[in-house]
């Protein structure tokens, strides 16, 4: 019987310890402890370490919290005993069987370890409920991260087919300027170098000759009573004839063709 720091009494029916003697101290252990020097160093022993272990914690320390600690509590403390007083036995194992306690503390025990699964068991169903929770948000949160990328992807790809629009634009509006400009300077080249071969090609006597072949080319007629006054004719080579035909004078001009004739048939 063992009583605990409320003042619980429990029962623990047995409690085995597992010890060896080693050969060479058997001969003092018995001479100092007689052959039942596991009663006085041991059992005598396991009886006062199991006792300031319960009078040190609480029913629900010793019976349910720290019950799997009471074996290697009980060996390490007997251990450190007999190295003092008697070197040579060693403890191998220490068994303690569970508590009895009083009936009325056990059903208590029960209802609460019931609570405790009931919370436990909430309490897994509350994580459960958490992680489906975290990982919907999770979900959500890769979702809107997916078409927050995909919009931002979009927009550079606007931003860039915006910008090669307008290089396009630019290079087609330097194209074209240059073109103009090429043709501009071309036909300033050709006026420049017309102007060039005219100035050496129009000497007097080669515009006197375009101006003689201007005016052997056209033929002119005129009619009336009397030739224009100021008529003048140059030193080109013409066929003049007057004639003279029902009081009416006629003066015909001509290059290149047969002498004229007067109204009487006479020629000139």
């Amino acid at each position: 019987m063992w009583v605990f720091r409320g003042g619980v009494m429990i029962y623990i029916d047995r409690i085995e310890v597992v010890n060896v003697l080693a050969p060479h101290a058997a001969y003092d252990i018995v001479r100092n402890f007689t052959a039942d020097y596991d009663k006085a160093l041991i059992f005598n022993k396991i009886h006062h370490e199991l006792n300031q272990f319960c009078s040190a914690h609480t029913l629900q320390e010793v019976y349910i919290e720290l019950f799997d600690q009471i074996d290697d509590h009980l060996k390490t403390a007997l251990q450190r005993d007999l190295n003092a007083l008697a070197p040579g036995i060693t403890i191998q194992a220490v068994r303690v069987t569970k508590p009895k306690i009083p009936e009325a503390i056990r059903r208590d025990f029960e209802l609460v370890e019931t609570e405790k699964t009931k919370l436990l068991i909430a309490a897994e169903k509350q994580k459960v409920v958490e992680k489906e929770a975290e990982t919907e948000r999770r979900k959500a949160l890769i979702e809107a991260e997916k078409v927050a990328e995909v919009a931002k992807i979009r927009y550079r790809q606007k931003v860039m087919e915006t910008l090669i629009g307008k290089r396009i634009l630019e290079l087609e509006d330097a194209a074209f300027v240059a073109r103009e400009k090429a043709k501009a300077d071309a036909k300033y080249y050709a006026a420049q170098k017309a102007a060039i071969s005219n100035k050496v090609k129009l000497t007097p006597a080669y515009l006197e000759l375009v101006r003689c072949q201007a005016v052997a080319t056209n033929t002119k007629l005129y009619f009336g009573n009397s030739l224009p006054p100021g008529l003048f004719l140059g030193s080109c080579a013409f066929n003049c004839v007057a004639a003279s035909t029902a009081g009416d004078a006629r003066l015909i001009s001509r290059t290149g063709g047969p002498p004229l004739r007067h109204g009487d048939g006479s020629t000139m």
